[in-house]
């Protein structure tokens, strides 16, 4: 895989701490981790500040992807396509400017690194080291089922963690390798826009990253083999923010049959056939944003009796592995690869690997969302399950909310599925605020808050959650039936 002229490499892992040296082990460890990611930090400073000996094994930088090359980073990029975008439409709301926005791409992305070294701050070594955890920097692989090696000292542990994250998945795609070509793990590295950007897959980064590009002005083309972007979201969903992002001049090849790279004269082309049309599009990068695949390989699973599998390391419902002693968080063995999901495994395994606590996985209800604007989010049961499961679904229509048109948007959806007590039992919201309305149904579920109820909530006018009284409105309305209208009808006439 080669790589842009415009991506600096003078400092790959930017938030390494320097000239730390690992100290000399304790005779034994509560717990020892392997991975300094969110799981990874989350299970150390959570273990240490109630009490446990703790060893935090890191091989390249603490913080994990989600600072280096994840959420922080990508959510900057997106806030700062955001500003290009609004101030595009400032005509709209009667704001005249002297012309177009310019990008300063390299401000950009400096403004970036000084958003990661801001949140950097508050997880770094020190903090850690406040709290009591040892930090290893160094390649980890255990020994046997009880002792871990990290740069030439062995670890004993009671209990070790597992949560060495995730990395990118290979592309697949004949002749990528001859084009230059980026992952998340290496995109923020740009210092230069590129003119023309093929994006390999229509998932969530790839859409955030599609998007955020094209209102800095690239040329994007994005390539998907599902037939609908967002692949798993509600349809509807899906749509909408597919017409969002073509309306942001980015560019789709959906259902994709065939998918191969060439280089020619003015770079490279992405060739793809999508039913009975091929399609020869030019680019000067490629951003392959196919997936992720967990990290274990050197860990020397074997020697600990840990197996795994094609999705990652194999845990039960409390995260434990095949060795009882060793357990899991993170990308590394969840179907849910997010930020929050990996804090959220990684107090389950605290619990029950310090504190004999049977706390599951299933017991679990993670929302996630999508960053593009308008933006999508989702929790609980999927529209796919929704027959099966013989619930009900309710679509609460935006313009009922007067902040969409406040706001200029155009488009947005709120679906809820709900079973016949009126127990909400899932929901994709999609709307610029998305991802702070889903937040609003994550506590409504989890403490078993009904539809009903919903509607005797008084909120604040105007704002995008009027959304959830208005689903109690209509669930409500949902009760009066012909025959009941037409009684309370006699009623009023004889109350005039």
């Amino acid at each position: 895989m080669t790589q842009s002229d415009s991506v600096n490499q003078s400092d790959p892992h930017p938030f390494t701490p320097r000239g730390e040296l690992n100290p000399a082990p304790h005779d034994r460890y509560n717990l020892v981790i392997l991975g300094g990611g969110p799981a990874g930090m989350a299970c150390a400073t959570g273990a240490a500040s109630l009490g446990a000996r703790v060893a935090l094994v890191e091989r390249d930088a603490l913080g994990g992807n989600s600072l280096a090359s994840g959420s922080v980073p990508s959510k900057a990029l997106i806030r700062a396509s955001r500003t290009a975008a609004e101030v595009r439409r400032a005509a709209e709301f009667g704001i005249r400017l002297p012309g177009p926005p310019e990008v300063d791409f390299p401000a950009v992305m400096e403004r970036l690194r000084a958003v990661q070294q801001q949140i950097s701050a508050k997880d770094d070594i020190e903090t850690l080291l406040d709290k009591g955890v040892d930090v290893f920097m160094g390649e980890g692989s255990f020994l046997d089922p009880s002792h871990i090696s990290v740069s030439g000292k062995t670890l004993n542990f009671s209990r070790a963690v597992i949560a060495t994250g995730a990395s990118p998945t290979p592309s697949g795609v004949p002749g990528l390798e001859q084009i230059p070509t980026l992952t998340y793990d290496t995109l923020f590295q740009l210092s230069g826009l590129p003119r023309r950007l093929a994006v390999i897959g229509a998932g969530p980064l790839g859409c955030e990253l599609a998007q955020s590009f094209a209102r800095f002005g690239s040329s994007v083309v994005v390539y998907e083999r599902q037939p609908q972007i967002l692949a798993g979201e509600d349809s509807d969903a899906a749509l909408i923010v597919q017409q969002a992002l073509e309306r942001d001049h980015v560019t789709f090849r959906l259902g994709c049959s065939e998918l191969r790279a060439e280089t020619v004269a003015s770079g490279g082309s992405i060739h793809s056939q999508s039913g009975d049309h091929w399609f020869a599009d030019p680019c000067d990068l490629v951003l392959v944003a196919a997936g992720r695949m967990p990290n274990t390989a050197g860990l020397q699973l074997d020697a600990a009796g840990v197996r795994t599998d094609k999705d990652g390391v194999i845990v039960n419902n409390f995260l434990r592995t095949t060795n009882s002693h060793v357990f899991a968080a993170g990308d590394c063995c969840s179907q849910y690869k997010f930020t929050h999901s990996a804090v959220a495994l990684a107090r389950i395994v605290i619990a029950n690997a310090l504190f004999f606590g049977t706390d599951k996985v299933t017991s679990l209800l993670i929302p996630w969302c999508t960053f593009t604007d308008p933006e999508c989010a989702h929790v609980g049961v999927q529209e796919q399950d929704v027959a099966g499961l013989h619930l009900n679904t309710m679509s609460v229509p935006v313009s009922d909310c007067d902040r969409f048109a406040i706001d200029g948007d155009s488009a947005g959806l709120f679906k809820i599925h709900y079973d016949i007590r009126g127990v909400i039992r899932g929901a994709t919201i999609v709307s610029a605020r998305a991802s702070e309305l889903i937040g609003e149904l994550v506590l409504v579920m989890n403490h078993n808050v009904r539809l009903a109820a919903l509607a005797s909530d008084i909120l604040p006018y105007p704002t995008e959650s009027e959304v959830l009284k208005r689903a109690g409105d209509l669930y409500h309305r949902s009760f009066v039936t012909p025959s009941m209208a037409k009684f309370l009808r006699k009623l009023l006439e004889l109350r005039r």
